[in-house]
């Protein structure tokens, strides 16, 4: 059972219902006239740049990913079709090479950009998944040598 003045409360209208509450008040602090600036405004902080040097990475790797997605699924089929050894094996491996290259020349360009710290966060995230599909590709490419 609900005490009574809650009840009341509860049939009170609004106006009068909020005159009733107690509830605590907070105080607010007027804002200041001159608001504080940093003694040399034009200085970027490391930190500030640290940031935006990885959201620049961010958004360069993104791209580096989905041709590196691309590039992974051709190498795959390719993979598949010379361990099968069937007559698509040859155009695959070819497909496989193209993305290859244009995922090289993407990761090539992100690195020598220029901002350095973009491209060592770059090589740091992605640099390794790119050198072990370069090798797989020419180990693949060497067993289709050795298998004609």
């Amino acid at each position: 059972m609900l005490p009574s003045r809650q009840i009341a409360r509860c049939l009170l209208p609004n106006r009068l219902r909020l005159a009733t509450l107690s509830l605590p008040r907070q105080r607010l602090s007027p804002a200041p006239l001159f608001p504080r600036q940093a003694p040399y405004a034009s200085h970027v902080s490391p930190l500030a740049r640290h940031f935006a040097a990885a959201s620049s990475a961010d958004e360069q790797i993104d791209e580096i990913q989905e041709l590196y997605a691309t590039a992974r699924d051709e190498f795959e089929i390719a993979a598949e079709e010379t361990e099968k050894m069937t007559v698509y094996a040859e155009d695959d491996r070819k497909a496989a090479r193209e993305e290859l290259t244009k995922l090289q020349e993407a990761y090539k360009k992100a690195i020598e950009g220029p901002d350095p710290e973009v491209g060592e966060e770059i090589k740091r995230r992605i640099g390794q998944r790119i050198r072990e599909l370069e090798n797989a590709v020419v180990a693949m490419e060497e067993t289709a040598q050795n298998q004609d």
